[in-house]
Parts: structure tokens; C-alpha cells; sequence
């Protein structure tokens, strides 16, 4: 199984990366992981096929993680895709969809796919299973527009993906990441404590509780993009890829 960052930046395009989204595949899976306004472009532009996705979940809704799911399902109706697709995200994701597709595509909520699409709201703690993925969502802390915000907990093929997405500091992130294969860290400042985000050394004293095999750190400000070679750390970049 693998974890490909399609995009790892943040809503400013810093760097000049894309938005988030991740690609994870395996024997027996194929799903993203957010979806934001960069997405289709990106994922065509490493040659990923968009209708091969069955699942797509939704860590909240601000549009750099969001707002990529209205070109994408555009596109699906154009290409004739056949396969059935799941979006799942945290409470509302159904209205805040249809919200979307009309703002950017008037009319296209109402059109009728020629697949079968199911979008499904998800609790946080409450494990759910979607094929060969099964995903515990964990709530986060982001801001008060935009949410409810959702970390996620992935288990498929005998490995775990954590997430923490779009987060300040909270006792969430210990058992959502603890022991995971994979760790995938917002670090969006290096020690500037703010709102709403997580820094590098915030989530670094923690570190010895959460105890991931492996960490990547991603959503990174220019503040962090200026200190990648002095990092201990691993940090994506668009197009990497992880194996698990």
C-alpha cells in the first residue's frame, strides 16, 4: 500500500504546492484523502485516474480541502464514469456539497450521475467501515467556520494511516495517531503558536505519546517551507510518495 501526496500545501499555495489532497492505493483500495480546489488538475497531472477512486473522505469544508469535489464529479459525468463512488465527511457534508456544486456549477447538484454517488456524514469515535477501509474519525480544532473538523484514524491492508488535518493542539491527536505506520502532521509554523494551527514544536513535545512509526509533516507555511533542510523530520512535497 501506498500514500501519494497529489498536493501537501495550504490555502495560500505556498511554495507553489497544491492543495490538500492524498492518494492512497493498495491491493484492494483506491481513496483520497480531502479533496481540495487543486486536486483534478494534480491528480492528472501525475497520471492518476480520477473515475479509479471508490472513496473519497472529507476532513472539513474550507475549499483548500473541500473545494476540488465539484471538477471532479464534473468530470466524472464527462469521462462516463461507471463506478460507484463514496464522499464521507463530517456532519452537513451533503448540504455543504449541494452548496458547493451550485456556486461553482449552477444547477449541477440537480443533474443526475451516470454512476452511483453516496455521500455519507461521519461522528467522531464512531468507526465505520467502507470496503476494505476503515476509518475512525476524531474531532480537531479549526476555527468556527468550516467545520465540524474531522483528524482521521485509516486502517486497511494490516497498516494505519493517521491524520491529523487542519488542527491546533488536542488530546485528540494521541489516539488518533498513536502507533500508526504512517503519521501525517499539519506543521503549518515551526514554534509560532497560533490559533487554530498546530506548530512543529507543539507537536513535537508530543511525540512520545503518540509514538508513530513513521512521521511526515505537511500544510506548511513559508515560516516552515524556509527551514526544510534543517528539519529531523520528513516533510512532502507534491507528487512523493510513501510506502507502507
Amino acid at each position: 500500500m501506498q500514500l501519494r501526496f497529489v498536493g501537501c500545501g495550504d490555502a495560500f499555495g505556498s511554495g507553489g504546492r497544491n492543495n490538500t489532497c492524498f492518494h492512497v492505493t493498495g491491493s484492494h483500495v483506491n481513496f483520497l484523502i480531502d479533496c481540495g480546489a487543486t486536486s483534478l488538475p494534480a491528480l492528472k497531472r501525475l497520471g492518476i485516474a480520477p473515475d479509479d477512486i471508490e472513496l473519497i473522505l472529507i476532513t472539513h469544508f474550507h475549499g483548500d480541502h473541500f473545494g476540488g469535489l465539484p471538477f471532479l464529479l464534473l468530470d466524472a459525468q464527462f469521462t462516463r464514469r461507471t463506478r460507484p463512488l463514496l464522499i464521507a465527511g463530517p456532519q452537513g457534508i451533503e448540504t455543504r456539497l449541494t452548496q458547493l456544486m451550485e456556486a461553482l456549477f449552477e444547477h449541477s447538484s440537480k443533474t443526475r450521475q451516470k454512476f452511483e454517488l453516496s455521500v455519507v456524514a461521519l461522528r467522531p469515535e464512531e468507526k465505520r467501515s467502507f470496503g476494505a477501509v476503515d476509518v475512525t474519525p476524531y474531532a480537531v480544532v479549526h476555527g468556527e467556520s468550516g467545520g465540524p473538523f474531522l483528524g482521521y484514524r485509516v486502517e486497511a491492508e494490516g497498516r494505519v494511516i493517521a491524520y491529523s488535518a487542519d488542527t491546533e493542539w488536542t488530546e485528540t491527536l494521541i489516539p488518533l495517531g498513536r502507533d500508526a505506520d504512517l503519521l501525517v502532521a499539519e506543521a503549518y509554523y515551526y514554534d509560532r503558536v497560533v490559533k487554530n494551527h498546530l506548530s512543529l514544536k507543539t507537536l513535537e513535545a508530543h511525540l512520545t505519546e503518540i509514538k508513530p512509526k513513521r512521521l511526515v509533516l505537511t500544510h506548511m507555511s513559508d515560516d516552515m517551507l524556509g527551514r526544510l533542510d534543517t528539519l529531523d523530520y520528513m516533510a512532502a512535497r507534491d507528487g512523493m510518495i510513501v510506502e507502507l
